[in-house]
């Protein structure tokens, strides 16, 4: 696939070189042209640093890998107000949180998701990738149990995308539903946040349900 990173973070490095590994093409952007390059000379295969609505041109899926306060910003600069998202994959792994406390600060009953979308008119915006480390996805494929990363999303194309690029990365794509489900997966990262920062261990607090096969 033709993908575009927006964001040079850890999460940007380890989710790219994933998806480098798997033999996609990557191009990449952020508010630092010189950290760009320096990301994309790091994940190789080809990858390149590009202006932030190259990345967004002509790409099967974008990530959106920026802190929650950078997300309308970054994507004014690649002009997602003007349409230049419509019809791609934009998927967002933000988590709009208090640090350390991981109360939710997006309005009642709002998704940081659902904001994304309103900023980007036509993009398919899927939620993904936003409960787990970015050094979970620099592992190879295989090497440990691999995650099961939820997601949800209004459009089937891209939520089959976006499910195939987590198997990418060895994780195993499970779909929540469509994106007004995105809240209660923002108030999951909250949740998880608040124990580990409180000092307790949020997989001990969660129990070990078997699964429901229809």
């Amino acid at each position: 696939m033709r993908i575009g990173i927006l964001g040079t973070g850890t999460l940007a490095a380890g989710l790219g070189a994933g998806w480098v590994r798997a033999g996609h093409e990557l191009v990449v952007a952020g508010r630092s042209q010189a950290k760009a390059r320096e990301l994309a000379e790091r994940l190789g295969g080809g990858a390149r640093a590009v202006t932030a609505r190259e990345a967004v041109t002509g790409r099967d899926a974008v990530l959106l890998a920026v802190l929650w306060e950078g997300v309308e910003d970054m994507l004014g600069s690649a002009g997602a107000g003007e349409g230049l998202l419509a019809g791609t994959a934009l998927i967002d792994p933000t988590n709009a949180v208090e640090h350390g406390v991981g109360v939710l600060v997006t309005g009642p009953g709002e998704a940081m998701a659902e904001r994304i979308a309103k900023l980007s008119p036509g993009a398919h915006v899927v939620k993904a990738f936003h409960l787990f480390p970015a050094e979970m996805w620099t592992r190879s494929p295989g090497d440990g149990e691999p995650a099961t990363v939820a997601i949800c999303g209004d459009d089937p194309a891209a939520l089959e995308v976006v499910g195939a690029l987590v198997r990418d990365v060895g994780g195993v794509p499970a779909v929540l539903g469509s994106l007004d489900r995105a809240r209660q997966l923002e108030e999951v990262a909250g949740f998880v946040i608040g124990l580990a920062f409180g000092g307790s261990d949020p997989n001990a607090a969660i129990p070990r349900v078997p699964s429901v096969v229809p």
